[in-house]
């Protein structure tokens, strides 16, 4: 009989039981779950053994041995499931790939029937992609990046066993254009705010080379102004102004000024508007100019400079004419050219030819220069610098010596009179009508002479600068492998490197700057070519140029505003002084900008801030009659400009104070400014009007009108004076008494030194007031001494059929709160007028009788004097 079966070889999770002793039957049986992930298959050994003798079984015979095999039969219980958690790829448009990418997925059942994945699926419905078996993925038709540039898809999978994937996967594929060579990453138009110093230009800028083996690249950027201004952003201040802001040798006769009363001969040309007060004048062979006699240089001697800016395009025709921008000739009975500018079928020539002197022979008369830069159709300055017999020329600042040098004989002196000339040359002899003739063409700006004195090579830099250009940011993060270089003028930019880094980040650092504080606003042009080249060959690999913009905003306009005493009375004794009349002794110059940030609500006046900027000019204009030089003037001392950046011009007419400075050194020289008249006889008033301006012109300040009245009787000028310009400039008398009786609730409460300054302040009230009857009493008899009648009676009342009393009459117009704001100013305002009278003896005692009278009028006029004069307050018309 068979009693059991016994498992040998591992411990394998099965049992033998005997279901049949005698027929020896038994079964197999696994012990737990079996689980196929775990284990496939189990191999072991089995034996069968008897009862035996004993019932102990000590003795049981075994069996040979029999080997087991048990193979795990799988169940499909796990999905599928993908190795990555995204799939990503990019493909270029216009292709058709066999496989963009290839997704892949596991399943943990052991048997090769359900661990298997048989098939895959796109779930996402009308996409142009497709799936194998295998898992690749390829496009079904030619992806265009201008239609879609990016796709995104799900897919899932099958094991095979038809389970699917709990969650599908998903695939990004990016579409790319198509491999250009060329800069990617910049805007085509970049935004400068004025004031903002330098504004990268291309920040996200690089080159993409579809990775061409490249051995250096060289990229060149340029600024293109020409049609700002003259050329390129440049301050616009007058001629006159920049010489002197640059430190140019005064005395330069400046040939082309604005038009105005005094510098009319220029009113009848054409100007080129829309330049931002950047003068420039057109002539198109028809308009020329005769320059006044008392303007044209009297004295040139053997050394003198001529400097101008010049447009010019060639001249049209096969035999051009002579073109003629200055031209000094006789003016009747011949015609002889003593002097000329000229251009001559793209030459520039300068004609001089010198007086007879005692060697009569040939000298150096005409000299030529040929040089592409005269018809190119762009601005540039030329100066030409005379040491007779070496003549010099500058061309944007570079020294051009003259290719051709003819000899002439001198003039020989004659009465006949000369006739300069702009635009043209005239002709006054040797025809039946005289006329112009030589037109020029082209466009001028700047035009002048200085007598005596050549310019230096830092003055035409300073003079020719751009105020605009390419800089780069940061210098020290180029790196040692970039070169780069700049043309004078910073308007072309070029850099080279080995690598493609380098020069990527050397574009990034590319930058524009404008320092003009008011730049004209509008577009510039940015150009940019690049050339690569490879290791062997010249070029390998063409970039497209790229043309991009930068938009200078428009400024924030500043509002220049004059304010000061519109009307003073003088006595006669004070005009005629030596030293006259201070006329603007309290002026002041602000400019304001009105802002629209939100940021600006916090100010206590919201949007206006007040503006720190130059002036150029300032006019002192007499209205009415001019001055008469017999018995009047109008001047301003020397002394007050030194330090300064400034110079001035008298006339008739008035004062011109010009040159390039600060507002708070334009209000000194004009407080210094100062009317004199010695013999003002007949004079009842005269009338001022003062203006400033910035930039030539293109910011004008209010024009700022100014009445002095005179009168011929000082007694009565002084009470006049007084009480006119009272509330404008001189602080009121406020008497401690009148302030503390005001509120009797706290009296009680006055401190004991309070009380004593109190006591103090009406004894001096006291003594003001007797003193002032005393004056009053002992003129009046001196007076009644000198009357004609006779009368002396010493109890006469006073006579205010003579007395006028004058009020202000922008009181009432400028209200309490300018009055106010005003004599919250004056103590700082009367120190520096106090420090300025010092240095006038002559004003000096006159401003000391002013004090005393000031005080002695306003304690009289308080009431009613008791005495032998009295005062009725109730005639007066205020």
């Amino acid at each position: 009989e068979i009693c059991a079966f016994k498992i040998h070889g591992q411990e394998a999770p099965f049992e033998a039981e005997v279901l049949n002793r005698t027929s020896g039957e038994g079964v197999l049986r696994a012990r737990g779950p079996i689980d196929c992930e775990q284990q496939k298959e189990y191999t072991f050994i089995i034996q069968a053994y008897d009862c035996g003798a004993s019932p102990s079984g000590a003795n049981w015979k075994k069996s040979h041995k029999a080997v087991v095999h048990i193979q795990v039969d799988d169940v499909n219980e796990f999905s599928p499931v993908f190795r990555e958690p995204l799939y990503r790829a990019t493909v270029t448009e216009g292709k058709i790939y066999d496989s963009i990418l290839q997704v892949e997925a596991w399943d943990q059942d052991c048997s090769p029937q359900y661990s298997q994945i048989c098939n895959y699926e796109i779930v996402t419905q009308e996409t142009p992609f497709a799936i194998d078996r295998n898992g690749n993925i390829r496009n079904t038709e030619r992806l265009s990046y201008d239609k879609q540039q990016h796709y995104k898809i799900m897919v899932t999978a099958y094991d095979c066993g038809q389970k699917r994937a709990m969650e599908s996967v998903p695939v990004h594929i990016d579409v790319k254009p198509v491999c250009k060579p060329g800069w990617q990453g910049w805007n085509k138009r970049v935004d400068y705010e004025p004031g903002t110093g330098s504004r990268q230009l291309f920040p996200k800028m690089h080159l993409e080379t579809c990775d061409g083996p490249l051995s250096s690249v060289r990229a060149m950027v340029e600024l293109q102004t020409s049609h700002i201004g003259k050329g390129c952003d440049r301050e616009t201040y007058s001629e006159k102004s920049l010489q002197k802001l640059c430190g140019a040798a005064s005395g330069s006769t400046d040939l082309l000024p604005a038009p105005s009363v005094s510098t009319n001969w220029t009113a009848s040309l054409l100007t080129d508007s829309g330049r931002d007060s950047d003068l420039i004048f057109r002539f198109d062979g028809r308009q020329a100019a005769n320059i006044p006699e008392w303007v044209v240089p009297q004295n040139l001697t053997d050394q003198f400079t001529i400097a101008t800016w010049m447009k010019h395009g060639p001249s049209p025709g096969l035999r051009a004419e002579k073109e003629t921008l200055l031209c000094n000739s006789d003016k009747t009975e011949m015609n002889r050219h003593h002097y000329s500018l000229y251009v001559h079928n793209c030459r520039l020539v300068f004609l001089l030819r010198r007086d007879f002197i005692q060697l009569d022979s040939f000298r150096p008369a005409e000299f030529h220069w040929r040089l592409e830069q005269i018809c190119d159709k762009e601005w540039h300055y030329y100066v030409i610098n005379v040491e007779f017999p070496s003549v010099t020329l500058f061309v944007d600042g570079v020294t051009y010596e003259p290719y051709l040098v003819t000899d002439d004989w001198p003039i020989h002196p004659s009465e006949i009179d000369v006739q300069l000339t702009v635009g043209a040359c005239w002709q006054g002899g040797e025809v039946t009508t005289p006329r112009f003739t030589q037109y020029f063409r082209g466009s001028l700006s700047g035009l002048t002479i200085r007598p005596g004195k050549i310019a230096t090579q830092k003055v035409i830099s300073c003079l020719q600068a751009c105020k605009e250009g390419l800089d780069i940011s940061s210098l020290e993060s180029l790196g040692k492998g970039i070169k780069f270089h700049f043309n004078p003028a910073q308007s072309v930019l070029v850099m080279e490197a080995d690598d493609l880094e380098s020069i990527n980040t050397a574009m990034t650092k590319v930058s524009y700057i404008n320092s003009r504080q008011f730049p004209t606003p509008g577009l510039r042009k940015l150009h940019i070519t690049t050339t690569v080249q490879c290791f062997g060959e010249d070029t390998c690999i063409s970039i497209p140029d790229i043309k991009a913009m930068v938009m200078v905003m428009p400024p924030s306009e500043p509002r220049i505003t004059i304010a000061g005493v519109k009307w003073l009375v003088w006595p006669v004794a004070q005009l005629r002084a030596p030293v006259g009349v201070a006329l603007f002794k309290d002026i002041h110059i602000i400019s304001t900008v009105t802002k629209t940030d939100a940021t600006l609500s916090i100010v206590r006046r919201p949007g206006v801030l007040e503006l720190m900027h130059n002036l150029d000019y300032c006019d002192v204009l007499v209205i009415g009659e001019e001055l008469d030089p017999e018995w009047e003037s109008l001047e301003i001392h020397h002394s007050s400009l030194l330090g300064k950046h400034l110079d001035a011009t008298n006339s008739t007419s008035g004062i011109s104070i010009y040159g390039v400075d600060s507002m708070a050194h334009y209000e000194q020289a004009i407080r210094q400014v100062r009317y004199r008249n010695w013999k003002p006889g007949g004079l009842s008033e005269r009338r001022f009007r003062l203006s400033c301006s910035e930039l030539n012109g293109r910011y004008t300040s209010n024009e700022f009108n100014l009445e002095i009245g005179v009168v011929h009787n000082s007694e009565a000028a002084e009470h006049v004076n007084h009480m006119a310009v009272q509330s404008q400039y001189m602080r009121p008398v406020h008497h401690p008494l009148v302030v503390h009786t005001a509120d009797s609730d706290h009296i009680s409460g006055t401190p004991p030194a309070a009380t004593v300054v109190i006591v103090m302040c009406i004894a001096a009230l006291v003594v003001i007031v007797v003193l002032g009857i005393y004056r009053i009493h002992t003129t009046h008899q001196d007076g009644s001494k000198e009357d004609e009648e006779g009368r002396k009676d010493p109890e006469m009342d006073w006579d205010d059929s003579n007395l006028n009393i004058t009020v202000n009459p922008m009181e009432s117009i400028d209200g309490t709160q300018i009055a106010e704001e005003v004599r919250e100013e004056e103590p700082e305002e009367e120190e520096d007028e106090d420090e300025e009278d010092d240095e006038l003896s002559g004003d000096l005692s006159s401003a000391e009788s002013e004090d005393t009278d000031e005080e002695e009028e306003t304690n009289i006029l308080k009431g009613k004097v008791n005495g032998k004069l009295e005062w009725d307050p109730s005639t007066l018309p205020y």
